[in-house]
C-alpha cells in the first residue's frame, strides 16, 4: 500500500510505503533512486502484525523508482505502484508518480 499526503506548499509530498504482513521477512528496507539505491538507507519499521512501514518526503512533479529489500537479499516490488519499469538487472522496478 502506498499513501500520498501532499503538503500545502504543493512542492513536496509525504509518501508512506507499507509491506503487508505475511511476507516472511525479519527486516525490510525501502530502496530507490531517491536514496541512490543504498541498501540500508531507509529501514522500515516492523509492526506487531508483521507488516512494515516507512515514510519519506519527496518533491512533487517527479517520478521515482523503488523496490523493497527484504532480509538483505530478496527484492520485492509494490503491487500498489503506479507502474513497473524494466531495470538493467533483468527484473522490474516499481515506479511512483508524485
Amino acid at each position: 500500500m502506498i499513501t500520498k499526503s501532499f503538503y500545502k506548499n504543493g512542492k513536496t509530498c509525504r509518501v508512506t510505503f507499507e509491506i503487508p504482513a505475511g511476507n516472511g521477512a525479519e527486516k525490510a528496507f525501502l530502496c530507490g533512486d531517491f536514496t541512490e539505491w543504498e541498501k540500508a538507507c531507509v529501514p522500515m519499521k516492523r509492526r506487531k502484525d508483521g507488516s512494515f512501514t516507512a515514510s519519506v518526503t519527496l518533491k512533487t512533479g517527479q517520478e521515482y523508482y523503488f523496490r523493497y529489500l527484504l532480509d538483505e537479499g530478496r527484492w520485492e516490488n509494490d503491487e500498489a505502484a503506479d507502474q513497473y519499469v524494466p531495470n538493467p538487472f533483468g527484473s522490474d522496478d516499481s515506479l511512483i508518480n508524485v
